[in-house]
């Protein structure tokens, strides 16, 4: 696989560690809830950011390379759905509630939200806004962000060997 390719696998890990670390910081320092959109993004970014690790340490090369670049492309752009969802309900938080919903309690009852409860377990409500940077929330970064991964790994997905 090209050096950069492979640096595009790990720019994308990193990328999802450290957004992942900061809705932790968001969450335990700042006391700012997730939703259970914000727990579906958080899942979607573990699974851009794991199938990122797995490519940058496998290698592979063309057809290895695209099956990974394709599944982050997926989870990447599904995140980046379920965000742009979540920015328009901040926007419009009279189109739906998303308090105690099925969503939230289906998730709760997930093995994963019993087995960390820190991070996939859905309190907050889906419509609160209280955190922005540049005039943009939290739902709006994220999908800005998904959308980027997305990218890369669609440019990885579609990149030729040059000998």
């Amino acid at each position: 696989m090209k050096p950069e390719i492979r640096a595009i696998f790990l720019l994308v890990f990193l990328g999802c560690a450290s957004l992942i670390s900061y809705a932790l910081y968001l969450q335990l320092v700042k006391n700012l809830l997730p939703c259970p959109l914000c727990v579906v993004q958080r899942v979607a970014y573990w699974l851009v950011g794991l199938i990122s690790l797995l490519a940058f340490f496998h290698s592979p090369e063309n057809v290895g390379r695209r099956i990974y670049s394709g599944a982050i492309a997926v989870f990447a752009f599904a995140g980046a759905v379920i965000a742009l969802r979540q920015s328009w309900l901040v926007r419009y938080p009279e189109a739906f509630e998303c308090g105690i919903s099925p969503e939230e309690k289906f998730l709760n009852t997930l093995p994963i939200a019993q087995w960390w409860p820190s991070m996939f377990e859905a309190n907050g409500d889906c419509a609160d806004a209280t955190w922005e940077f540049a005039l943009l929330t939290l739902p709006d970064w994220s999908a800005i962000f998904f959308m980027i991964f997305g990218s890369l790994a669609v440019y990885a997905f579609f990149a030729r060997r040059r000998y």
